[in-house]
């Protein structure tokens, strides 16, 4: 087989009809070997038209609702967010069209740093990775310092507005998640400076094509759990994310024009524990090509992350690391559910 770069290529290439390489097979983990549900029950959503209501009763509801969302799921699908759905279509056809440039147009962006700008690339850390993942991405730090690929034409534009547009959301989440915690409501966005103009969001968007032949062999995105405080995300109408609740993987389908919102490591660290993570993975299909853009939203770089004093009852869960540092930890080991985390738990 012709060696290739992207899996986006190798698909193209009709390599993959009959058979899967063997470089592609994704070996199984006994700790996340469950079974998958048969359907999506449960999984709580957010009216964020609510949550920034100016009614008390309401707001205070939904603030209710959120930390339930947090406490119990570390995940939850938002509706009513404000982001307009010309911008998400914008979003989702801008994606695809880059992914459809030449090889060598995107080799442009072929970063080998965890900070250059903007990565294209394959896989999650080739250096470490069991085994190669179905999965194609575009990584752009877009704040504090904004960055965009040159083409497609327009695509630029569009990412600065939807970057600035999640990060509204997400500010208006951590307020209603620092209420829940029975916080002041600026605690978070204060103490991680999230309102700096420093604070570090990062965008990536996966492309996960179809698998032709035995797509139960690849894996999209093995089970892991996402740096930073919150993460947004959103998908085009193809089912592949699943989250493991209670044993279980639950595979996501999300209402259209949703934004999809985890707990991140950095709030398991900062709320002690009270609000946990939550692992999840992408799978993949033998027919149509899954897009998800999901947008990270952490501290300043160079923040130190630890427990809130105030939710200290005894001593503190995890030792505080600088954010700078956990990303680079996590891009160091091969994606395995909470192992990142582990490495800070205090025993």
């Amino acid at each position: 087989m012709t060696q290739v770069y992207s899996v986006k290529q190798l698909v193209e290439s009709s390599c993959v009809k009959s058979s899967v390489p063997s470089s592609y097979v994704f070996p199984g983990n006994p700790d996340y070997n469950s079974i998958v549900s048969d359907q999506a029950e449960g999984i709580p959503t957010v009216d964020f038209s609510l949550l920034t209501s100016g009614n008390p009763d309401q707001r205070s509801k939904m603030i209710k609702d959120l930390g339930n969302a947090c406490r119990e799921w570390g995940f939850f699908m938002v509706t009513n967010h404000g982001v307009p759905y010309k911008l998400i279509d914008d979003m989702m056809s801008g994606s695809g069209d880059f992914f459809d440039l030449r090889e060598e147009e995107k080799r442009d962006y072929a970063g080998k740093t965890l900070f250059d700008p903007i990565r294209w690339g394959t896989g999650f850390n080739p250096k470490v990775d069991k085994a190669l993942l179905w999965r194609d991405y575009l990584k752009i730090h877009v704040h504090p310092q904004f960055n965009a690929p040159k083409k497609p034409a327009g695509f630029s534009e569009t990412l600065e507005e939807y970057s600035k547009k999640s990060r509204e959301v997400a500010s208006e989440l951590l307020k209603g998640i620092s209420k829940s915690l029975g916080l002041e409501e600026s605690y978070i966005n204060k103490k991680m400076e999230m309102e700096s103009g420093l604070c570090h969001q990062l965008l990536v968007v996966n492309l996960y094509p179809p698998c032709p032949s035995q797509p139960e062999l690849v894996m999209g995105l093995p089970p892991h759990t996402d740096h930073g405080l919150v993460t947004l995300l959103m998908q085009n109408q193809l089912c592949g994310l699943q989250v493991f609740h209670h044993h279980k993987w639950v595979p996501v389908k999300p209402l259209p024009y949703s934004l999809l919102v985890n707990i991140g490591d950095h709030m398991e660290i900062l709320s002690n524990g009270e609000y946990k993570s939550v692992v999840h993975r992408a799978v993949v299909n033998s027919k149509a090509t899954r897009i998800s853009i999901g947008t990270s939203h952490g501290p300043p770089l160079d923040t130190i992350v630890s427990p809130a004093e105030e939710l200290v009852t005894r001593a503190p869960a995890y030792r505080g690391i600088r954010y700078r540092e956990y990303l680079e930890l996590q891009q160091s080991y091969q994606l395995n559910g909470k192992s990142c985390l582990d490495r800070l738990r205090i025993n």
